[in-house]
């Protein structure tokens, strides 16, 4: 369930009295997708006052010179720069161009001084990425699309990344999932600020349902069934949901290279350029995303479980497992079942450093653990060295300290090992 303000009113800070939190920033970069850009002028920028919804005063920012080119090679020229983010109480960055990129420092220097002054801060699907750049998610829990989530949790490792969550609103810093998730945030903002009425008025304007969930929309299911948006109509797309009905067999990517009539290293090669994550560490991580549904919904042992996930040995399961969170797969289990509502009332959404989120729908495709070349060669694999690198698994969920171990007081991160345990 995507975390709600009212859990964290302690996060926002006091607002600049040259600040209105009903005027709302959106910052836009040059080759920014349009679709998500338009999330928060449509929502913000419409007066639909007489639908019963409030109005906002818009101010559409350039975060860098123009022309600022998007979708389809238009261009878009933006009525103020940066200098207006100074009056507005929230800012919205609905996306970055590229997860590659670092963002203008100009535009950085702008959303920290926002920050400081009390504006909120929200960031759309990759948009993210620039408020993590700017420091603003430091110590925080964040979301983002789903495909990204690995790469945001790898370069900012103090960043509490959940790609399991359509949004989540840390009380002055907001950020959402990918895509039409960011339509969900926009109007929880509304909702918060004036209400549910006056979120569902402008749902309905909209045609959209007023409030989803991750468990709502069975948001495991999507996310891991579902394919990156950039290789939906290429030949990839193809292998990837052969591999994904096929987890619980015994196969390597040399035989999902074989699959796309492809040498392996060109597999690689086309695989990261489309997705962002090397084609090993997606696999294992796919593998360890069964073991948590099986550990979840079945009875099966832990033994069962490796073998129906495709591992060649519970080692090898329990290794992987461990490296990505922090718990083995016993633990897991136990934790998660001693957090399951009772008698079907639902759980509150808490801070992760007040207490141990819920373990619900589990998803997120990506890749987040490193693994060593002793541990790839059981999966007969002969290239290793890229993969081999640690990987942070910051963007996993954190199991209860009893459960793992660890001291009392916020959930620390788990760490980078060098090999995999077993």
């Amino acid at each position: 369930m995507s975390q709600d303000s009212a859990a964290v009113p302690d996060a926002a800070r006091k607002l600049a009295a040259r600040r209105r939190r009903e005027i709302v920033a959106v910052l836009l970069f040059s080759g920014g997708p349009i679709f998500e850009s338009s999330i928060p002028l449509s929502v913000f920028g419409i007066d639909r006052q007489d639908a019963g919804v409030p109005r906002y005063r818009l101010l559409v920012c350039a975060g860098e010179d123009a022309p600022l080119r998007t979708t389809g090679g238009l261009e878009l020229s933006a009525p103020y720069g940066l200098e207006a983010i100074s009056r507005a109480g929230t800012v919205v960055v609905p996306a970055w161009r590229s997860i590659t990129q670092a963002p203008p420092p100009a535009a950085l220097d702008a959303l920290r001084r926002a920050h400081e002054e009390g504006a909120r801060i929200v960031g759309l699907c990759t948009g993210a990425f620039v408020l993590a750049a700017a420091g603003l998610l430091d110590g925080r829990p964040a979301t983002t699309h789903w495909m990204y989530a690995p790469t945001l949790a790898k370069r900012y490792p103090s960043v509490h990344v959940d790609p399991r969550e359509l949004f989540v609103d840390d009380g002055d810093v907001l950020t959402s999932a990918g895509t039409a998730a960011g339509i969900d945030l926009c109007l929880h903002i509304v909702r918060t600020d004036h209400g549910a009425d006056a979120a569902n008025a402008l749902a309905r304007r909209l045609v959209v349902p007023p409030r989803r969930t991750a468990s709502d929309l069975g948001h495991q299911r999507y996310l891991d069934r579902s394919l990156p948006e950039e290789i939906g109509a290429d030949p990839l797309a193809e292998v990837v949901a052969w591999a994904l009905e096929h987890l619980h067999e015994q196969f390597d990517v040399e035989t999902l290279a074989a699959r796309a009539y492809m040498s392996r290293r060109t597999f690689d090669r086309r695989f990261r350029s489309l997705t962002g994550s090397a084609p090993l560490q997606w696999l294992i991580t796919q593998r360890v995303l069964q073991a948590q549904r099986l550990l979840e919904t079945s009875d099966y042992s832990v033994d069962e479980v490796a073998g129906r996930c495709g591992f060649r040995s519970p080692v090898a399961l329990r290794g992987h497992f461990r490296r990505q969170l922090g718990a083995s797969p016993a633990a897991y289990r136990a934790a998660y079942r001693a957090r399951r509502p009772q008698n079907g009332a639902p759980e509150p959404a808490l801070r992760p450093e007040r207490a141990e989120r819920p373990e619900r729908e589990r998803a997120a495709l990506g890749a987040g653990a490193g693994f060593s070349a002793a541990a790839l060669a059981g999966h007969g694999l002969a290239e290793a060295a890229e993969a081999a690198k640690p990987q942070s698994d910051a963007y996993a969920p954190r199991l209860p300290e009893t459960a793992v171990g660890r001291a009392a007081g916020r959930p620390v991160l788990p760490g980078q090992r060098e090999r995999p345990v077993g």
